[in-house]
């Protein structure tokens, strides 16, 4: 075979793909021709097929002859990417005259779509046939990095917009977790008849990929369209690669263990300094002193302002560096203008952390003002909390470093916000619910302090079980993902991401830059990362609030048992929603059931008693729920009737759980009640004694439900459905 002709060998050279690269970067240009494209392939071990080189008519149909019919020619350009578009594409050339006539085809309609293109030649290649047409390839994101991408391809690839993504280098679990990660999955098996495809192939050749991206970071964007994929293999048609020689610098990470030794002292402090407290009613320094001092916290307090002697019983100091002891926290309470003086003597009294109230920085324009403010923190150490933000609480401490009202029903789930607004409805949320928190931290603009440093914190704070976040966008994705992943196998991690649909896709070269849509990323890095996704703020809240109350499950299978058909409809239709698996009801259970229930009633899954059941029967079907080893989770559908009022309903079930948590037998039951205003009363002794339960909502207590499943199976606890 001529030397022109390549096949795949299965390699990882990573010498000549550093020259085909240099090569590029010398010359100046921004992509791969298509030989060079394949020759990254063939050094990592990325199935292509057979093709050559031509420079002339004649050599074409001499190639043709060589490979086997039918083959594709295609210009070979530096400028022409799009080489369809510019009609520099005849497939099913099927003789030497033919690929002889193509030749010159294709390089007229070059010269004609682009009159300055350097061409370099033709592109004879084995034509593949049969098998499923799919993508992979590979983008760079602003936040996330290299992530590696898998959909359906070909010519409907920009059409169904069937894609997934995941963090790059993928593991195998990832690259396995992406086949089935899109709608088409089912097709990837195997429908009407037709063969499944080779699924090891098709992963193995997305952790090449992944690996190659994240080897070379030089190699922006990546196409394989398509990849035949069949049951014997997966080979790759057609390659694009588009370079970038300039890489956004890192972003600056501290260690692990800084990271926790700063934020224990930041959010644990012994002595907290506030800059512009004030004697003044209405100013937001003597909001900030009189919430650390009303709400009970014990350690120093040292108010600093220029000219005062005591505020509000404490002595004042004109600066940090005139209080005599050690200092934790500065929360700054002055305009924009002077925080960046403040700071500099924050940083030479050794302060570990500001918490930056101060508006007047990037969120108004002035990017310069922020800057500089993150080069002091950098240049003493001190680590930025804002600015632009409400404070932070933390209730173990009796902590209210914050302007905003004081809060001091203490529990074990952690809120953060990167919106001051959304945080007022937190701290509101919080106290209506009673539910308890162990801090709730403004984030604002995130100029230093970020979503990964607080994970960072609640993963080894044992107040905390519980971490759940609102944010607009992360500064520093992938540091996100990375401790998200670590942190969630330990606690549930719940991220409310705002802006879904406000970021289309961004212009790209290749398909899978144009099909990087921002929202579809977080979406999958989420996922990978074993992180919750809350739709809205409302689920974000329940799920701070409902996940802690529930146990573990032991798996998948949940039973629905329900006083009215209409809500078991609903009920069904949520779980179906949430990801939960409703248990196929064997015969001996469904007899079971069936004990307890009217003839007119219906056992198998949803069980429904019928709304003319007295409490027993509530109280019979939930205890054999409860004790049958082959049922993981309860979810209630309860009817108002006079026979069973909500308050009777409510507790008797609680009796019959206390019951089974006597025996040991402790599982995950949500409730949906449905009926007059008593509803609510009995919803909420449900709640008190560990019972998610909801008035007028089916789907609420599923979707908490829900969540507590995602976690449990990203964690590992059950196995995915």
């Amino acid at each position: 075979m001529p030397a022109a002709l390549k096949t795949i060998q299965m390699a990882n050279n990573k010498d000549a793909i550093r020259k085909i690269l240099d090569r590029a970067q010398a010359d100046a240009r921004k992509a791969l021709t298509a030989p060079e494209a394949r020759g990254i392939c063939e050094a990592y071990g990325i199935a292509i097929p057979k093709e050559g080189v031509a420079k002339s008519a004649e050599e074409a149909g001499r190639l043709a002859v060589e490979i086997g019919f039918p083959v594709v020619i295609k210009i070979v350009s530096p400028q022409i990417l799009h080489k369809t578009e510019a009609g520099c594409v005849i497939v099913g050339v099927m003789s030497a005259e033919q690929a002889t006539r193509g030749y010159a085809t294709i390089i007229g309609n070059a010269r004609h779509y682009d009159a300055h293109a350097e061409i370099l030649g033709v592109q004879v290649q084995q034509m593949l046939a049969g098998g499923q047409e799919v993508i992979i390839g590979a983008v760079t994101d602003p936040a996330f990095g290299k992530l590696v991408a898998f959909g359906l391809g070909g010519i409907l690839v920009e059409v169904l917009k069937d894609i997934t993504f995941r963090l790059a280098p993928a593991s195998e679990e990832d690259a396995v977790s992406m086949l089935d990660g899109i709608a088409a999955a089912e097709i990837l098996r195997g429908v009407r008849g037709g063969k499944p495809v080779d699924r090891t192939a098709l992963a193995s050749m997305i952790e090449r990929v992944s690996s190659l991206v994240a080897d070379f970071p030089e190699i922006s964007e990546m196409d394989l369209n398509p990849v035949f994929a069949s049951e014997h293999g997966a080979t790759a048609a057609d390659v694009r690669i588009v370079l970038d020689f300039n890489p956004v610098a890192a972003r600056y990470r501290p260690s692990q263990e800084l990271i926790v030794a700063q934020m224990n002292r930041i959010m644990k402090p012994d002595a907290v300094a506030v800059i512009g407290a004030s004697p003044e009613n209405g100013k937001i320094g003597n909001s900030v002193m009189k919430n650390l001092i009303n709400g009970g916290y014990q350690g120093a307090v040292y108010p600093i302002h220029p000219s005062a002697d005591v505020i509000l019983g404490k002595k004042a100091y004109k600066s940090v560096k005139d209080v005599p002891g050690e200092i934790d926290v500065a929360v700054f309470a002055i305009p924009a203008k002077f925080v960046a003086k403040a700071l500099i003597e924050v940083g030479e009294k050794k302060i570990a952390g500001a918490v930056l109230i101060p508006s007047g920085f990037a969120e108004t324009g002035n990017v310069a003002g922020q800057t500089e403010l993150v080069e002091i923190g950098r240049k003493y150490g001190v680590r930025l909390m804002g600015p632009n933000i409400y404070g932070f609480y933390y209730t173990p401490k009796n902590l209210c470093a914050t302007f905003c009202t004081a809060y001091d029903v203490k529990g074990k789930a952690a809120l953060s916000s990167q919106s001051g607004g959304i945080g007022m409805a937190i701290i509101g949320f919080s106290r209506s619910a009673k539910m308890g928190v162990s801090a709730i931290v403004g984030l604002g603009n995130k100029c230093d302090i970020d979503e990964d440093d607080l994970l960072t914190f609640f993963e080894q704070d044992d107040n905390t079980q519980i971490i759940a976040m609102h944010c607009e966008d992360l500064k520093d994705g992938r540091a996100f993902a990375e401790v998200a992943k670590r942190v969630s196998k330990k606690k549930p991690v719940v991220v409310l991401k705002a802006g879904r649909t406000s970021m289309g896709a961004r212009a790209a070269s290749s398909h899978t830059g144009a099909l990087a849509g921002n929202d579809k990323i977080y979406e999958d890095v989420f996922k990978q990362s074993g992180v919750i996704r809350a739709r809205s703020l409302r689920d974000l809240l329940e799920f701070a609030r409902g996940i802690p109350v529930l146990p573990t499950p032991k798996g998948n299978n949940v039973i629905i048992i329900t006083g009215a058909g209409g809500s078991g409809v609903l009920l069904s239709d949520a779980c179906v929603d949430n990801g939960l698996a409703l248990m196929a009801m064997p015969p001996d259970l469904d007899t079971a059931f069936r004990k307890f229930i009217p003839p007119f009633g219906a056992a198998g899954n949803p069980v429904d008693i019928t709304g003319g059941e007295p409490p027993t029967t509530y109280q019979n079907t939930v205890r054999l729920g409860l004790e049958d080893p082959r049922i993981h989770a309860l979810v209630l559908g309860y009817w108002h009737t006079i026979i069973t009022p909500p308050m009777v309903f409510a507790r008797l079930m609680v009796e019959v759980i206390m019951e089974m948590r006597a025996r040991g037998i402790d599982k995950p039951i949500v409730a949906s009640l449905a009926g007059d205003v008593e509803v609510e009363e009995a919803a909420e002794y449900l709640y008190q004694h560990g019972i998610p339960a909801y008035a007028y909502s089916t789907e609420i207590p599923v979707a908490v439900l829900g969540a507590k499943y995602r976690w449990a199976r990203g964690a590992g606890f059950i196995p995915a459905v």
